[in-house]
């Protein structure tokens, strides 16, 4: 008897430890790689207001629509949601109710996350403190298409490591391609022109244009590994200018430093094409 309460006891310990590195994970992925709080939190001039994170706000408007991201704390409506209704919703675009998540939602990324980190970044959520905050609904004057792609079945995520296959898959997570690609009527495009810049944002902070971020002289060609990271964590340009909002720099201060090195990997592989 011992032995099996021994063994229970390390089967607990090894069950608590492997909660903990999934709410750790959850967390890492919420607040810094994918910066959640980027759109999901009231914004003011210099960046997310920290004590209404998550709590929603309007994120952009222009003619072809009125995009508001919603309040996620569990004060909001996604508390009466399922795990794998707000899984579906975060990595399908889809509500509980079958209507479209509209953009800038970057949902043709998200697809890409993997279940593990989808599970973690739901624990999550359901953890935070609540925000009382209701930051209305988003319009569209353009069309949404019915779903993003067939049901995602599984996914699994590349193994971490420094390279472009993983530094894309930490990029899918960053969303990075969906802010630096020009804006259609239909949504960024990430096509032809993916990486070419070109979004112009609207807030605090005035108009901000996004820039290139494909392998090309007026993109990241000319820059360092270094001075890439600096700009993306740091928000400061090699000349030790100070870059704008809305790029999330502070949350991306915490991505580790495997995760950087595999994302600049990623970077230097896109084809290189000049400013839009």
């Amino acid at each position: 008897m011992r032995h099996v309460v021994s063994a229970m006891f390390l089967a607990s310990l090894a069950g608590s430890a492997a909660a903990e590195g999934h709410m750790d994970r959850g967390a890492y992925l919420v607040t810094s790689l994918m910066a959640c709080g980027n759109c999901h939190s009231p914004m003011g001039p210099e960046g997310p207001i920290a004590d209404q994170a998550l709590g929603g706000r309007l994120v952009e408007k222009n003619p072809q629509f009125t995009a508001i991201a919603p309040n996620i704390t569990p004060a909001s409506r996604v508390s009466e949601w399922s795990d794998a209704e707000l899984g579906r919703a975060i990595r399908e675009g889809l509500r509980p109710d079958g209507t479209v998540i509209g953009p800038p939602m970057p949902i043709p990324m998200y697809r890409n996350i993997s279940d593990d980190d989808l599970a973690a970044i739901v624990a999550y959520l359901r953890s935070v403190p609540e925000v009382e905050h209701d930051p209305g609904t988003s319009e569209y004057n353009i069309p949404l298409p019915p779903a993003y792609g067939p049901p995602v079945e599984s996914v699994t995520a590349p193994e971490p490591a420094v390279n472009a296959e993983y530094g894309e898959y930490v990029a899918q997570l960053a969303h990075c391609m969906e802010c630096h690609s020009p804006l259609t009527p239909q949504g960024p495009d990430l096509g032809e022109n993916m990486g070419r810049g070109g979004f112009e944002f609207h807030g605090p902070w005035g108009t901000v244009v996004s820039p290139n971020l494909t392998n090309h002289p007026e993109g990241l060609a000319e820059y360092s590994d270094a001075e890439i990271k600096t700009m993306v964590t740091q928000g400061v340009r090699p000349d030790g200018e100070a870059m704008q909002p809305p790029m999330p720099y502070g949350n991306f201060a915490g991505i580790s430093e495997q995760d950087l090195d595999a994302l600049v990997a990623y970077l230097r592989t896109v084809p290189g094409k000049p400013d839009m």
